[in-house]
């Protein structure tokens, strides 16, 4: 097949010799391999050119022998952008070019539309020799054209889910040239108007896979749950290629002891006393297939979740997102990842009483889902789509994808590769259709697909609030920013719908002061089931200067400026002041003080309170005067108290009672003594109260500009701009 820049403007073709999606099972020639030597990576420093346009590209550059002096270097995984090339842009809902080129939707701008060329050379590792052999593409944006030694292999779109192709056929013994040519606009580009830096290039890991003749190329695993009678339900659905003359299927549970071992795949296999999955309790079975050619390793986890009488519960209880929407996003490194950043988020969330991600707005790197499986953290597995900047400003006619048939196959793609890849993990409880994409036939054609693959999980699209024609293909009624009464006058219709705001409190500036006006509709309303801060972290990137710098800095035009700044966390991952509110009101364990009476209040469905330690200290002027602590046990979803016992203090003065939910021992995500949740009450023992008068301030009449200096403080009016020019405390400028 002869490769055509046709494909970038046609929404038709998004997929060109891509190999069909499958799960993302670990593979490994033998039982024993802790790195799998049928896999060879491809990371690291890549040969590279930029070119403006199309009509300036080294069009050639993947033949043999082309001469490749002018080629600098990059390093993939990476963005184009954030190593030197192009423009470095942010923007919400406005498409990257308007201003520049003058589109409707699916023509593409050629103009402007950088490609980024990328050639790499290896040789084959021996675990390789002799199979069949693919090469895969975690993510790459937003359109690529692949060679492999003089050959045409393939054309993909999607950034977010891997496009893996069969080499096969053209590898060759020593040397192999593989080059890959990078598009940043496509008609994906239309798909992809996420709230977000827009960038190019392959931004995820690529590496080689060996694939036995007898190879497990998909897997479906289904662990139920009947938490009536505490017993596990295991299937496991494999897809073959080629017939394995035996393959041998064993379950080990937590402790590595035997469950189940046959030669037949489990087909509703029933296990008694088995430990069920949660965010509370993230209980991980092992589940190993194994042939004479490959041993291949999924983890498994137990649990049921459904929709039973108009709630959304797991495991049998009523369950309560208390979630945020995660960019994947780093000031060094924008959208690439590696584990360190990613094992911070989830330390950082599992502290912070964070139960709940929506991957907003596209699937997730693949070791994101396998850290909420262990770590125990809900997701929200959200479709690599939107189209907001088509709606509200082209016209009506022109809303991406609607219903217009052009588009359906595409969006079905993206709906397919993110379920196939996903569609083992535990954590995954819900299938989201993409964000903020209006509504329409094709929408509803995802749902419908999510509902006919996936019963064990529910379909969410918060879209249908702007077409109610659509109502019927989500399973939750889900908002954005809708205002607390707003929330209150929906609850009270009693639709028979839960609810979720997807997105909420919006976190810029000064925010989440008015938090617990949504957190106290849980126990009011059990219809009410969370929601999803918008968002997680700051999205900001540094300069060259090594300063944190936002939408404009760039010389981005056009830009939506600061409005990248919306995150509890900041963008060089300092938590903000807004992550202590959310984890007070996200915690499971309440606490409340009056008159020396701790109630402890236990939020969690699962587990009771005896993992955490009470401590009571009493305070003056924040000097600890005495402290104790306490054991109580208060089952999941009931409440207890008891009398604190520390003498009241009889000099006059001002005192605070504090309270502590303490980790009694070390888990995975903190050690012990970390504070899951406090409560303070204070009180004034009265009579003779000594006054410290503080030095009289003097005051500093200038001319344009007056003062005030006191003890330990300074501050300067400025009469020409009319307000506060200077805050000076401790010698530290506070007015920058």
């Amino acid at each position: 097949m002869i490769p055509d820049l046709k494909w970038l403007e046609n929404p038709e073709i998004f997929r060109v010799n891509r190999l069909d999606a499958h799960s993302d099972h670990i593979c490994c020639a033998t039982a024993q391999e802790t790195e799998s030597s049928l896999r060879q990576s491809l990371d690291g420093t890549w040969r590279f050119a930029f070119s403006e346009n199309p009509a300036a590209r080294p069009a050639q550059f993947w033949q043999e022998g082309y001469d490749l002096s002018g080629f600098g270097t990059i390093t993939v995984p990476g963005h184009i952008q954030t190593q030197g090339f192009g423009q470095i842009q942010y923007t919400n809902k406005l498409y990257p070019w308007d201003g520049h080129a003058e589109l409707r939707p699916p023509r593409i701008d050629w103009e402007h539309n950088h490609v980024g060329s990328y050639v790499r050379e290896f040789d084959l590792d021996e675990g390789l020799k002799g199979r069949e052999v693919c090469i895969s593409f975690q993510g790459v944006e937003q359109a690529f054209y692949v060679w492999l030694n003089g050959h045409f292999i393939g054309y993909a779109e999607d950034s977010f889910t891997p496009s893996s192709f069969d080499v096969s056929p053209y590898l060759q013994a020593g040397k192999n040239l593989v080059a890959v040519e990078v598009y940043r606009y496509s008609t994906a580009s239309w798909l992809e108007d996420q709230d977000f830096w827009r960038f190019s290039g392959i931004f995820r890991s690529v590496e080689l896979t060996a694939l036995p003749k007898t190879h497990l190329r998909d897997v479906r695993v289904t662990a139920d749950y009947d938490y009536e009678n505490k017993i596990g339900i295991l299937t496991v659905l494999p897809d073959w290629s080629g017939t394995p003359a035996s393959a041998t299927y064993t379950l080990t549970d937590t402790e590595g002891k035997v469950l189940y071992q046959s030669q037949t795949p489990p087909a509703g296999e029933r296990f008694a006393s088995i430990l069920p999955w949660s965010a509370e309790s993230p209980a991980l079975y092992t589940l190993t297939v194994q042939t004479e050619e490959e041993t291949c390793t999924l983890k498994a986890g137990f649990r049921r979740f459904e929709l039973k009488d108009g709630l959304m519960c797991l495991n049998g209880k009523r369950i309560v997102f208390k979630g945020v929407n995660r960019h994947e996003f780093c000031a060094e490194s924008g959208r690439c990842l590696s584990e360190k950043e990613m094992l911070w988020d989830i330390l950082f969330m599992k502290r912070h009483n964070i139960n709940a991600v929506r991957t907003s707005h596209y699937p997730n790197q693949n070791r994101w889902y396998e850290l909420c499986d262990e770590y125990g953290i809900y997701v929200i597995d959200e479709t690599n789509l939107e189209t907001h900047g088509t709606w509200g400003n082209l016209g009506r006619d022109h809303i991406a994808p609607d219903s217009y048939p052009y588009w359906r196959t595409a969006v079905l793609d993206r709906a397919n590769s993110m379920y196939q890849r996903d569609k083992n993990h535990p954590s995954v409880l819900i299938w989201s259709c993409g964000n903020e994409s209006h509504c329409g036939d094709n929408i509803a054609a995802m749902a419908e697909f999510f509902h006919k693959v996936d019963p064990t999980r529910l379909v969410h699209y918060e879209g249908v609030f702007v077409s109610r024609a659509y109502d019927y293909i989500t399973d939750m009624e889900s908002r954005m920013y809708a205002k607390p009464h707003e929330v209150r006058a929906y609850l009270e219709k009693n639709t028979g719908k839960p609810y979720i705001s997807c997105e909420y409190l919006h976190a810029m500036g000064n925010s989440l002061g008015g938090m617990h006006l949504y957190t106290d509709l849980e126990e009011e309303f059990p219809a009410y089931q969370g929601g999803f801060i918008w968002d997680y972290i700051d999205q900001a990137l540094y300069n060259e200067k090594g300063e944190l710098s936002y939408g404009g800095d760039f010389d981005d035009r056009g830009s939506d400026y600061g409005f990248c700044t919306n995150g509890i966390v900041y963008a060089d991952r300092t938590p903000s002041p807004k992550a202590q509110e959310a984890k007070a009101l996200y915690a499971n364990v309440k606490l409340s003080l009056e008159n020396g009476i701790l109630t402890v209040k236990n939020r969690n469905l699962f587990t009771d309170t005896s993992y955490v330690t009470f401590e009571v200290s009493l305070e003056k002027e924040g000097t600890v005067l005495s402290t104790e602590t306490h054991s109580l046990t208060v089952l999941p979803g009931e409440e207890g108290a008891l009398q604190t016992t520390l003498p009241l203090p009889r000099k006059a003065g001002e005192y605070v009672l504090t309270a502590s939910a303490l980790l009694k021992e070390r888990t995975p995500w903190a050690e012990a003594g970390h504070e899951i949740s406090f409560c303070q009450e204070v009180f004034t023992v009265e009579g003779e109260k000594e006054e410290k008068k503080p030095p009289r301030p003097t005051l500093i009449r200038g001319n344009m500009i007056s003062g005030v200096r006191g003890d330990g403080f300074s501050v300067q009016f400025d009469k020409r701009e009319g307000g506060i020019s200077s805050l000076v405390y401790g010698g530290k400028e506070y007015v920058t």
